[in-house]
C-alpha cells in the first residue's frame, strides 16, 4: 500500500514528528510512504519529497531525526487552484497515476475542507491529523502545535514583564486565535497576566480599567494584558485606544508575536502527541477507514468524521474561563 503524507495550511512545532510516525508505523508494517511537499499545491505540481535515491518514497532513514525540529520539512502551504472543481478532479487523478491508495494531511479545518472535497473525485482514504497552534478544532483535547505556541509566547511575555517593571508601564501584548482564545487563555494563566481579551467572553475595557486602577492604588507600578488578535475589539491597537478614552492609569506599551508563535522547537507534549496521532492515522487507514481525523481525549485516540471538526470552533471550558475571571479580577 502506498500512504501519501502532507502538511497544509499554517505551520505548527510538531507537524515533522507526526510525519516521522507516519513513516515509522507505515514502513514497520511493510508499506510505502510518499511524502507530499507544499500540501495541496505541492500535489497538483507533484512536488514529492525524493529519497537519496531520487525517489519519491520517504524512508525511515530519511525522517529518522525529524521530531526534534520545528516547521514543517515537507513544506506548507494554501491552495487557490485546489479549491476549484477542476483542481480537485485533477489532484485525484495524480493520486490515483501516482498509485497512492491512502491520504494523511496534518492541518486544520481548511485541510480537512479540501479532504473532503477531494472525496468526491477519488475514492482513497482520507485521514486528518490536526495540525494547528489554534486548539480550535472539534475532536481532539489538543492539536500538535498548541503545547510549543504558548510556551513560546509564556517565554516572551517573562522577557517583556522584566521591561515593564523596569519602566513603570503596562504591557499589551497579542498573540495568534483569529477564531479561538486558547492561546492567549493559556498564556494569560500561565504567566500571571492582570487582564485579558479573547473572543469567547466579552471585553469590558472600563471594567478593566476600573480594576487596574485598583491595582494601581494598590501599589502595583506594572502590569501585563493579554489579546488573542481576534478579540471582538480588536487587536492591542484597537484595544489600547480604547483603555485611553477610559483614562487607564498607566503609561501603556502593545507588542504582536505573530509568526513568532509558529517556530521552535515542539515541547516534549508536542512531540509525543504528534507522535501518537501520526501513528494511530496510519492504523486507521490500514483499518479502512476514511473522511475522518485523529484526535485524543483523555490521552486515547478517538476518531471524528471531517465534516464534524470545522463545524464549528472548539469552545474553552468554563473551568478554564472560570480561573481567568479568578485570576484576572
Amino acid at each position: 500500500m502506498r500512504i501519501g503524507v502532507f502538511c497544509s495550511g499554517g505551520d505548527a512545532p510538531g507537524m515533522n514528528a507526526c510525519v516521522m510516525a507516519v513513516v515509522r508505523a507505515a514502513s514497520r508494517h511493510g508499506h510505502q510512504v510518499v511524502g507530499i511537499k507544499r500540501g495541496y499545491q505541492g500535489l497538483l505540481e507533484e512536488d514529492f519529497f525524493l529519497n537519496t535515491e531520487g525517489l519519491p518514497i520517504l524512508t525511515l532513514r530519511r525522517a529518522s531525526i525529524w521530531s526534534q525540529f520545528g516547521g514543517a520539512f515537507l513544506r506548507s502551504s494554501r491552495s487557490d487552484e485546489f479549491r476549484t472543481e477542476t483542481g480537485q478532479k485533477k489532484a485525484a487523478e495524480i493520486l490515483r497515476r501516482n498509485n497512492i491508495d491512502g491520504l494523511i494531511a496534518i492541518g486544520g479545518d481548511g485541510t480537512f475542507q479540501g479532504g473532503v472535497a477531494l472525496a468526491e473525485f477519488w475514492d482513497g482514504q482520507f485521514v486528518g491529523c490536526p495540525g494547528t497552534i489554534d486548539n480550535d478544532l472539534i475532536g481532539t483535547d489538543y492539536t500538535i502545535g498548541f503545547s510549543t505556541a504558548v510556551q513560546t509566547a509564556v517565554e516572551a511575555v517573562d522577557k517583556i514583564r522584566d521591561t515593564a517593571w523596569s519602566h513603570d508601564r503596562m504591557f499589551l501584548i497579542e498573540v495568534m486565535g483569529r477564531h479561538s482564545g486558547y492561546i492567549a487563555a493559556y498564556t494569560a494563566i500561565a504567566t500571571g497576566a492582570d487582564a485579558v481579551a479573547i473572543p469567547e467572553t466579552e471585553t469590558d475595557c472600563k471594567g478593566i480599567v476600573k480594576y487596574l486602577s485598583y491595582l494601581k492604588s494598590q501599589g502595583k507600578n506594572s502590569t501585563i494584558m493579554i489579546v488573542a488578535e481576534g478579540d471582538e475589539r480588536g487587536g492591542v491597537a484597537e484595544i489600547i485606544e480604547q483603555l485611553k478614552l477610559e483614562n487607564c492609569p498607566y503609561s501603556m506599551r502593545t507588542v504582536v508575536l505573530g509568526h513568532l508563535q509558529r517556530g521552535g522547537s515542539p515541547t516534549p507534549e508536542d512531540r509525543r502527541r504528534a507522535m501518537q496521532m501520526g501513528s494511530a492515522a496510519v492504523k486507521a487507514v490500514l483499518n479502512g477507514q476514511t473522511g475522518v481525523m485523529v484526535g485524543t481525549r483523555d490521552e486515547h485516540c478517538m476518531l471524528t468524521p471531517l465534516v464534524e471538526t470545522f463545524a464549528t470552533h472548539r469552545k474553552i471550558p468554563p473551568s478554564v474561563l472560570e480561573l481567568i475571571q479568578e485570576m484576572t479580577g
